[in-house]
């Protein structure tokens, strides 16, 4: 009589269900990029030429005061012994303190950050909205005038120097025009009169029921929003561009077509969904870039996010928050990544 074990009875070392195996595997995963990502910073804390010693007790320090930080720092031990202390702080949400700001790393992040998230979030908004659709009448209408400017629109955000086009636009719509607001968050009159609740202001001014600061609020934050949105726009577009021309020339699309059936219903309904599961990963990249490097946009917008926050304190020697902010970066696509494989579930059946 045939033996039809079940893969548990076959495999007795595997007793989870496929759904735990694979929460395992990917849990599994995250730990182990986290821990490459604390590896690699750890390395850059320590060949980076920058003495944390002197900067901490200053040139002018004697002899047994350097070696008493020396000590205070856990330098004296091991690269071993020095690691498994930098990951268990970090796991707890300790980046040391800051030498620029006298605060700890962590307390500065989380008030830098929102700042940067809510730039970015706007901006890959634009970015979506604006460069999906032009990706797709770019490739229905291939070779025509439509297909040109989309074209010429990416080519544009891709050579075009995002800091020139900054100080442009605040020259035309802020200088000239005076459409927008200047540099900053805020105006002078609503400088630190929203609650900070989220940390976003527009956010918390809606929570504050302040409809003159949200107003003003917006009009700073629209033009860098829009830049940013324009950068990632050149991108998703190309490459949606590029997805549906691949979909659009199947021999389903064909077969659809011949039968009768609307170009609406087959652009949108069948080229368009076959390409979402790429658009996500498109789109969460895009995301991720907007987040991580944003650094330009932000200094000349006077921007007070975590690029900014992260370029005046490697300026300044502050290593405690350029390490601090390059894992808070690190896991930002950790999670983005996260999230795009659980949106794959969502709109890929096979994947479950």
């Amino acid at each position: 009589m045939a033996n039809f074990a079940t893969e548990t009875e076959r495999r007795p070392w595997l007793p989870l269900p496929p759904w735990a195996r694979g929460t395992l595997v990917t849990l599994s995963s995250i730990a182990v990029t986290m821990l490459g990502l604390l590896f690699v910073t750890f390395l850059i804390g320590r060949v980076m030429p920058i003495d944390p010693v002197l900067a901490i007790v200053g040139e002018r320090a004697t002899e047994e005061q350097y070696n008493a930080a020396y000590r205070e720092l856990g330098l004296d031990r091991s690269l071993a012994v020095q690691f498994f202390y930098y990951v268990t702080d970090v796991l707890r949400g300790d980046f040391g303190t800051s030498l620029l700001t006298a605060r700890d790393v962590s307390t500065d992040i989380a008030r830098v950050f929102p700042a940067t998230f809510e730039l970015a979030t706007i901006g890959i908004f634009f970015g979506c909205i604006l460069g999906v659709p032009l990706g797709v009448i770019a490739a229905v209408r291939r070779g025509s005038w439509i297909d040109q400017i989309a074209r010429v629109v990416a080519l544009v955000g891709y050579s075009m120097p995002i800091f020139w086009l900054g100080l442009m636009g605040l020259l035309l719509f802020y200088g000239i025009l005076g459409w927008v607001g200047g540099p900053g968050r805020q105006g002078i009159f609503y400088e630190d009169m929203i609650p900070s609740v989220t940390g976003m202001i527009l956010l918390d001014s809606l929570i504050a029921g302040d409809w003159g600061a949200f107003r003003d609020a917006f009009s700073h934050i629209v033009l860098p929003a829009a830049l940013l949105g324009y950068y990632s726009l050149a991108y998703i577009s190309r490459m949606t561009r590029s997805f549906m021309l691949e979909q659009l020339s199947a021999e389903y699309v064909t077969t659809a077509r011949v039968k009768g059936m609307s170009e609406w219903a087959v652009v949108w309904t069948h080229a368009f969904r076959n390409i979402r599961v790429q658009l996500i990963t498109v789109i969460a990249l895009s995301y991720a870039n907007l987040l991580e490097g944003s650094v330009l946009t932000e200094i000349i917008f006077s921007w007070p996010g975590i690029g900014s926050y992260i370029t005046t304190a490697l300026l300044s020697a502050d290593m405690n928050a350029v390490l601090g902010g390059t894992v808070v970066v690190g896991l930002v696509f950790i999670c983005l990544n996260i999230f795009s494989d659980l949106l794959y579930k969502v709109f890929d059946p096979r994947s479950k």
